[in-house]
């Protein structure tokens, strides 16, 4: 079994590595963690992309190194551009049985106007998503 976990850039998610070790415990799969640095187009934005990539690179280190403290291996990779596409064809590249996000914590309208991945992976993705929502996070 393969696991892809998407990792959000600048949010510490150790409720979602918890998880995350559960499910690789109990069917030794084999875990990816992978962040998009969410840049669509390079020259429109404001800082150069190394500085979107190292913040999706922080967010998917520290879950990879939550779970490797647990005992779960897990590969780290940063993708470019917007979250769910990058996720989505990462997962199909490399025959994800099952993709594992945190739920969003933008508030109701953010979400309506903004969107919200978990969401967006759920409606577009071939292979089930398992959305992991914050224990201290209403539902």
């Amino acid at each position: 079994m393969r696991i892809v976990v998407a990792a959000k850039p600048e949010t510490d998610q150790p409720w979602l590595a918890d998880a995350v070790v559960g499910l690789a415990r109990q069917t030794g799969a084999s875990v990816a963690v992978v962040a998009a640095d969410e840049v669509e187009l390079e020259r429109l934005a404001a800082v150069p992309r190394q500085v979107f990539a190292d913040k999706a690179y922080a967010a998917a280190a520290s879950l990879a190194r939550r779970l490797a403290e647990a005992g779960i291996e897990a590969s780290t990779t940063v993708l470019p551009g917007r979250p769910v596409q990058a996720i989505l064809d990462f997962a199909r590249q490399h025959n994800a049985d099952l993709i594992v996000v945190g739920s969003s914590t933008r508030p109701k309208v953010a979400e309506r106007l903004l969107g919200s991945v978990p969401l967006d992976l759920i409606k577009q993705s071939l292979k089930p998503v398992l959305v992991i929502t914050h224990p201290g996070h209403p539902a």
